[in-house]
């Protein structure tokens, strides 16, 4: 089976988004994740579809999973179950020889995904954001940290952050 792995930017305060949209700018986690979810088969959710400033993002196979049946989002493949959504992305990296899938919210799916996942690629924000979207409270004594920098804010980033991969406990 193809690892389930979570991108996600989080605030200390554990917010996600605000109004649709993050919560603050970060070109170089911008990078990052482009960096890691590129030629894999990328699952999100209707609302993190609708905030994507670029749609379908290149370069990746896009599921969206939606309650919505009617729904259509040109470049991308409309899920209504997570099972369903997982099944597809599993088959196309296996076709294309990806190593895993990314989960990349909104806080619904991480929820879902949450108890599948292999691995953790969060990017902690050093802010304090108001934000309605929070990521999902999780034991992290599950996993392992295998990686960690820290960064002070480049010119195109609002606050200083830290990458973090966490890598599930066998």
């Amino acid at each position: 089976m193809i690892p389930l792995s979570l991108v996600v930017a989080r605030a200390r305060n554990g917010v996600i988004g605000r109004d649709g949209d993050l919560p603050w700018r970060l070109r170089s986690d911008l990078k990052r994740f482009k960096q890691i979810t590129l030629s894999k088969p990328c699952i999100m959710g209707r609302k993190t579809w609708d905030s994507l400033p670029l749609r379908p993002l290149p370069g990746r196979l896009n599921l969206v999973l939606t309650r919505d049946s009617s729904f259509e989002a040109a470049g991308a493949v409309a899920c209504e179950s997570f099972f369903e959504a997982v099944e597809i992305a599993a088959e196309q990296a296996e076709e294309e020889g990806a190593e895993e899938i990314c989960v990349i919210g909104g806080v619904a799916l991480f929820e879902l995904a949450l108890p599948r996942a292999k691995r953790l690629y969060i990017t902690e924000v050093d802010a304090e954001p108001e934000g309605e979207a929070v990521f999902p409270a999780f034991d992290e004594s599950a996993f392992v940290e295998v990686a960690s920098e820290r960064h002070e804010p480049g010119e195109a980033d609002d606050h200083a952050f830290t990458f973090r991969i966490l890598e599930k406990r066998v």
